[in-house]
Parts: C-alpha cells; sequence; structure tokens
C-alpha cells in the first residue's frame, strides 16, 4: 500500500493502517489550529508524549501487542495465586506439561502461519485494501486470495490429525509418568482430552490471524490477541475457583478461540470475497512455497525441542512437582520475551511490504532502531523478576516452591536476550520470503535437546538452564548472528 493511500484513507479502526495520523493539511487543520492557540500547555503535553512515543518506539499496534503481553503478565501472577491456592504440586506440573505437550502441533502446523504472514504482505504490498474492498491488479489481487484458500484447506485438515496424533502421544506419556512416580495420583485423562479438542480450535484461528496481519491488519490483529488473553485467562480462573483443576488449561485456549472466532466473523466481508475468488492460473504453487516453507517447517520443528523439552523431562525423571516449578518460571519468562519481542514481530507485515519496494535503507533503520529498544526492555525486565524471585525466596514466601530457587532461576533469566536477538534475526531474514535459520535452528536444536536430557536428568533444573544458557553463548548467539550478517550484506548489496 502506498504511502498516498494511506493519507487518503479515513480514519477506521477496523481497516488496516488505521493508525496513520493524517497530516496537517487535513479538514481538522483549523481545529487543530485552535486547539494550539486557546490550550498551549495540552498541545505542549501532547507534544511530550509524541517525543517520548517515538523515543520509546510506540505505536498502536505495539502498544495493543504490549496491551496483551501486559495483561497476560499481570494474569499470570493472578493464575500463579489461584494455582498456589487451589493446585498441588502435582498438578502444577501437569498443568504446564500439558501446554509443552500440546506444543506438538509444531509437527502439523510446520511454521506455514510464518510463511502465510509474508506471502500475504509481498502480495498485499501490491493491493490497496479498504473496508473489506481490495482493489488494484486482479493478478496480485488473484494471488492473495489464492494464499488464503490455501491456507484455509491445510489447516482444516491438518487440526484433524493434530487431535488424533497428539492426544494418543499424550496419554501414552502421562500414563508412563504416572507409573514411575506413584506417590500423590492427579486425574488428567479428560484434562488433557479436552486441552488438545480446545488447541485444535485455535489452530484454525492462527492462520488467518497472519493472513490478517499481512493484509496491513495489524493493530487489530493485536487489539483482538489482547481480548483473547482477557477472555482466556477469566475461564481459567473460573475454572480454578470453582476447583475444576486441571480443566483451566482448556477453559484458558477454549477463551482465547472464541474471541479470536469472533473478531474473524467480523472479517467475513473481506474473508469469504477472497475465499470466494477465482484464482486461476495466478494460484499459489506448493513449487513456489515449498523452498521457504520445508525450510521454516525444520526450524520450528528444532524450536520445539529447544523451549518445549523442559518440563516432560523434569516431569519423568524429578517427579511432576519439579516439572510445575519450571513451568512456572517459563511461563513468567517467555511473558517478559513476549512484551519486549512485540517491537519487533509488529513489524513483520511492514518489513515485507518495505522489501517488496526494495526500500532496505529504511528497513534496516526501523529494525535497529526497534531492536536495540526491545533489548534494553528485555534486559530491565529479566533483572526485576530475579529480584522478585529472590525477594520470594528471602521472605520465605509460600509462592517460593512453586518457581525455581535464585539461582536456576537468575540462570534461566539469562537467556531470554539471547533468544530475543536471535528470533529478530529471523524474523528479519524471513521478511525477504527466505529461511536462513535452518542450520542455526537444528544446531541449536541438538546440542539444548542433548544438554536438557543428560543435564536434566542427573542435576535437576539447574543442569537443564546451565546447559539452555551454554548453548546460547557458545553456539546459538555466534552463529544467528553470523547467519544474518552475511545474508543481509549478500541480498541487500545486489
Amino acid at each position: 500500500m502506498t504511502k498516498e493511500s494511506q493519507h487518503q484513507r479515513p480514519d477506521n479502526s477496523d481497516s488496516p493502517g488505521s493508525d496513520i495520523v493524517l497530516p496537517h493539511s487535513t479538514a481538522g487543520e483549523s481545529l487543530a489550529g485552535a486547539v494550539v492557540v486557546s490550550n498551549p500547555p495540552l498541545q505542549e503535553s501532547l507534544s511530550g508524549w509524541r517525543k517520548v512515543r517515538h523515543v520509546v518506539g510506540l505505536d498502536r499496534a505495539i502498544g495493543f501487542t504490549v496491551l496483551a503481553r501486559g495483561w497476560s503478565g499481570i494474569a499470570g501472577l493472578v493464575t500463579l495465586r489461584l494455582i498456589a491456592k487451589h493446585l498441588s504440586l502435582d498438578e502444577q506440573g501437569y498443568y504446564f506439561t500439558f501446554g509443552s505437550l500440546v506444543a506438538l502441533q509444531i509437527v502439523f502446523e510446520l511454521g506455514f502461519s510464518s510463511v502465510i504472514l509474508q506471502l500475504a504482505s509481498h502480495e498485499a504490498a501490491h493491493l490497496k485494501i479498504h473496508d473489506g474492498q481490495v482493489s488494484g491488479e486482479a493478478v496480485f489481487h488473484q494471488r492473495l486470495a489464492s494464499v488464503l484458500q490455501r491456507s484455509t484447506r491445510w489447516y482444516s485438515v491438518a487440526a484433524v490429525l493434530m487431535a488424533c496424533t497428539v492426544i494418543p502421544v499424550g496419554i501414552h506419556f502421562f500414563s508412563g509418568s504416572a507409573n514411575k512416580h506413584p506417590g500423590h495420583p492427579v486425574a488428567w485423562f479428560f484434562p488433557w482430552c479436552a486441552v488438545v479438542l480446545a488447541a485444535m480450535c485455535t489452530f484454525q484461528i492462527d492462520p488467518t490471524f497472519s493472513f490478517l496481519e499481512g493484509c496491513g491488519y495489524v493493530p487489530q490483529v493485536a487489539r483482538t490477541r489482547f481480548w483473547q488473553s482477557v477472555v482466556g485467562n477469566l475461564l481459567a480462573w473460573g475454572a480454578l475457583l470453582l476447583h475444576l483443576g486441571l480443566y483451566a488449561p482448556a477453559l484458558l485456549i477454549a477463551g482465547q478461540a472464541l474471541a479470536g472466532a469472533i473478531w474473524i466473523f467480523s472479517q467475513r466481508k473481506l474473508l469469504f470475497s477472497l475465499l470466494r475468488l477465482p484464482v486461476g492460473k495466478n494460484r499459489i504453487s506448493w513449487a513456489e512455497v515449498w523452498p521457504f516453507q520445508w525450510r521454516i517447517a525444520v526450524s520450528w520443528l528444532a524450536g520445539y525441542f529447544i523451549f518445549q523439552l523442559f518440563n516432560p523431562i523434569l516431569l519423568w525423571y524429578w517427579g511432576p512437582a519439579a516439572a510445575g516449578q519450571m513451568g512456572m518460571s517459563l511461563t513468567l519468562m517467555n511473558a517478559l520475551l513476549s512484551v519486549s519481542l512485540s517491537w519487533i514481530y509488529t513489524k513483520a507485515s511492514p518489513f515485507g511490504q518495505m522489501i517488496a519496494r526494495k526500500e532496505y535503507t529504511k528497513l534496516d533503520h526501523v529494525f535497529f532502531r526497534a531492536l536495540g529498544q526491545s533489548v534494553v526492555l528485555c534486559v530491565l525486565g529479566c533483572f526485576v523478576m530475579w529480584l522478585g524471585d529472590a525477594y520470594l525466596y528471602t521472605h520465605h514466601s509460600p509462592y517460593a516452591l512453586r518457581v525455581l530457587a535464585p539461582l536456576p532461576f537468575g540462570i534461566l533469566m539469562c537467556c531470554p536476550v539471547l533468544t530475543q536477538i536471535a528470533n529478530s534475526q529471523a524474523l528479519y531474514l524471513r521478511a525477504h520470503k527466505q529461511e536462513k535459520f535452518l542450520i542455526p535452528s537444528v544446531v541449536g536444536a541438538i546440542f539444548t535437546g542433548l544438554s536438557t536430557y543428560f543435564l536434566g536428568k542427573y542435576f535437576g533444573a539447574v543442569g537443564v538452564v546451565s546447559g539452555f544458557l551454554a548453548v546460547g553463548i557458545i553456539i546459538g548467539t555466534p552463529l544467528s548472528s553470523y547467519t544474518f550478517i552475511k545474508y543481509r550484506k549478500l541480498w541487500h548489496s545486489s
């Protein structure tokens, strides 16, 4: 979408790019002038707020995303309180291990949502989308429709395959763990099935979100994710208060699915028109997608072994209580990481459009500025979280046993910055519709998986987080930075 079209678009909170501020040459110029004359302090205050937003890099997309993830952080503290009160230590372990195992949906998703976003953003760069109407050259219009049609078919089939596979895998794993640690039996069977069925619903919603983000609906998607978090957490809290225990994760996911489905239905005019549009010879072919797709798929599968093995390994070898402490600590870390990554992830669609127009100087300026802002926030957040953990243990709080001790928690809090840098570099390169992080992802997954298994088996949580940090410092960050520098220079110079 061109800059001129953005300035001409009327303010509409349900249209992409609605966070664009109209230039002073619009009809509101006289009113703005009147405000300046009649109330200078107000204008100075607004000017000061704009400067703060500029320095921090805060726009509507980031604002809604930070609001959603900030809410998730606060909600996580409430959830921690309710879990500590209404779940035993063993039940807490199952609570968080449910999330680790349901993440096996990556095997069926194969990172296609990331591909959808980039494909949609590259086609939408040549179109104008307003009030559910698409205008522009027919070839780009049909290719954009093809992205949505293909993704809808793929995820409808994959969702069923995911449920039919992940449910029995979880049953086998939890049965074996229960036999290995028979001390405190936990009723996990029906809650586990409910979690997977709820995840099957969100599995089909997420690619539509990615598509709409690629079309420029970044602030609207971020706003909807906020409401997903609110509705999901409220349902989970209700389950815990009503002593439904391990059904809370299923209701959390179901609430997210419900809020997401309501907003997607509000966009039915655009979505249905694209689903019905004949695309003919201009459809996106697998031959075009596959060279990018299979590398993304392998990278995402590798990510599972980097981030999702901790809880199952500790549950199997050290029992549900150890897994629960790790799960709660990882939840806090991921909440912080998701907030700081908002500065980068909300730029995925604009990155794709800048690349489509070959605006590489602008791309680098936006990327490096956002990266610096997000890293500073991440470092500060990690330090504050560690201080909070140390406070709980120093004052012998009953909540202290729900998270890792200060030593392993401190080691864990050294990891988010490394993860953030690598993820940001990967998103930058993937915006070029290229996947060059295959080798860093696979190498990192192999070493992290091995360190998690062997160090976790013999040294517990301290071994798991120490291995994770060591792999990030010695292998992950150097390899990802080398890949980023190499291909950025190669692609932009040519």
